[in-house]
């Protein structure tokens, strides 16, 4: 198989050893999974609503060129600076030309996913630019020197005891404190400073208003606007697909993204900027970075729907039980899956296992993308372009034999049923990964054929 970075099946097992914290973290997601559930029922109109929010990104990914072209004209009428990066080295690039231009070497930062899948805190800080994230979550796992676990909830992974102790060690928070309201206070009054000083802000695009050539960014904290308003330069760092039509669309997007993703009626903040204000610069970065691709790609072109909500991630059952740093990836859990393997077929080819194929993911999405049936097809992508393990492989081969030939099913069922009465820790043993946490029950003397055929009457 080929060489992985990290292995999910493998960082899940290191995640399972603390059992607790693995159930703690499966109760608190299915806890936001629950609210999710009660908001949308809420609205007598919910499923028109994902209907029309998949129709209008089903027009969207067929006029691109259009909208991205309208967009762009109508931005720099209003005095924002458009810029296009191919891949993620050029996204940095520009951020960081846009900075040394103006001598700036201390820049805060929103929630951004698309900067996460850049990298681009760590080429900055190579360029000798500090980048304090402001969004709390995204702050907290910062001072740990983790990436975030979660595109909505980055420390969804982390307990309150956990943050007490991140804190006392960075900001000097009394020791084993765990009070929320009193850490709250305390990321406050440090942030605060860093507001007040820094003269870059970027900040990520939730959508970008073709009609307009506004863009707008939704935040909890109002982190996004406190930065961005105090700054001589504002950086919007956009992937290309979160472009939509007219503004007349937010209404439905608005009402779908926070329902989905925290339960909530509506973002605390969703904040419009179309124009700098006077003396201040706007740039906006349009980023491909592998998109055009799945565009290309017929069986995954609907995950460019995606609206970073994480209602995906919340359901899922594995995700739920191996953590959100097991997917090796910016984006995790079941949309992450569809997403990484365009980005790196190689590097990502176990994450589209990493699923059930239970199907919750598709039935909570609110742009009604056909997650579970893109991971099994990204399955077999992967399996024909020979990035399957060698067993893997091989397993498949021979079952694909024995089940196509009623004899040869019959004869190995038989040996198998016979062998596992006779020696039956040759399948319950160690090395087998499915009886590690299963114990397999007695073999049947009889087939279930065997025992249809003298029954029968």
């Amino acid at each position: 198989m080929s060489p992985h970075t990290l292995d999910h099946a493998a960082a899940s097992e290191v995640f399972n050893r603390d059992e607790p914290r693995v159930d703690w973290h499966d109760e608190t997601l299915w806890w936001v999974r629950q609210k999710r559930d009660r908001a949308a029922m809420q609205l007598p109109e919910w499923e028109a609503l994902r209907e029309a929010a998949s129709q209008i990104k089903h027009h969207v990914l067929s006029n691109l060129d259009t909208l991205l072209e309208n967009f762009e004209r109508k931005a720099q009428e209003n005095g924002i600076t458009v810029h296009w990066a191919a891949n993620a080295q050029e996204h940095n690039e520009i951020v960081w030309s846009l900075l040394h231009k103006k001598g700036i070497d201390r820049m805060i930062k929103s929630k951004s996913m698309l900067t996460e899948e850049c990298h681009l805190n760590d080429f900055l800080r190579s360029k000798g630019i500090e980048v304090i994230d402001t969004d709390l979550g995204e702050r907290i796992v910062q001072l740990r020197q983790e990436p975030p676990s979660h595109i909505v909830l980055p420390a969804i992974h982390l307990k309150k005891s956990d943050v007490g102790d991140t804190f006392h060690e960075h900001l000097g928070t009394e020791k084993g404190a765990t009070d929320p309201q009193y850490l709250t206070e305390a990321a406050r009054q440090h942030l605060r400073e860093t507001f007040l000083t820094r003269r870059a802000a970027l900040t990520g695009v939730n959508f970008a208003i073709a009609e307009t050539g506004g863009f707008v960014v939704c935040t909890n904290e109002g982190n996004a606007d406190m930065g961005a308003h105090l700054a001589e330069i504002h950086i919007a760092s956009m992937g290309f697909e979160k472009i939509i039509p007219r503004a007349d669309h937010l209404g439905v997007f608005l009402r779908l993204l926070t329902r989905s993703a925290t339960g909530q009626p509506v973002t605390a903040y969703s904040s419009h900027f179309h124009r700098p204000r006077p003396g201040q610069e706007m740039h906006i970065v349009i980023v491909d970075n592998g998109r055009t691709t799945q565009l290309g790609r017929p069986d995954f072109r609907n995950s460019l729907k995606c609206i970073r909500c994480g209602a995906c991630m919340n359901t899922c059952p594995v995700y739920r039980r191996s953590g959100g740093h097991s997917y090796h990836n910016a984006v995790a859990g079941p949309i992450g899956s569809i997403l990484a393997p365009n980005l790196d077929m190689r590097k990502n080819a176990d994450l589209p296992f990493a699923s059930t194929l239970c199907g919750s993911c598709s039935n909570v999405c609110p742009v009604k993308i056909d997650i579970h049936d893109q991971l099994y097809k990204w399955r077999q992508v992967l399996a024909q372009e020979g990035y399957v393990g060698g067993i893997k492989k091989t397993s498949l081969q021979l079952a694909s034999k024995v089940l196509a030939s009623p004899t040869l099913f019959k004869l190995s069922f038989n040996a198998a049923r016979t062998a596992l009465r006779i020696a039956p820790w040759a399948a319950n043993n160690p090395l087998n990964a499915w009886s590690i946490h299963r114990e397999l029950p007695d073999a049947p003397k009889d087939s279930f054929r065997q025992w249809w055929e003298k029954n029968r009457k």
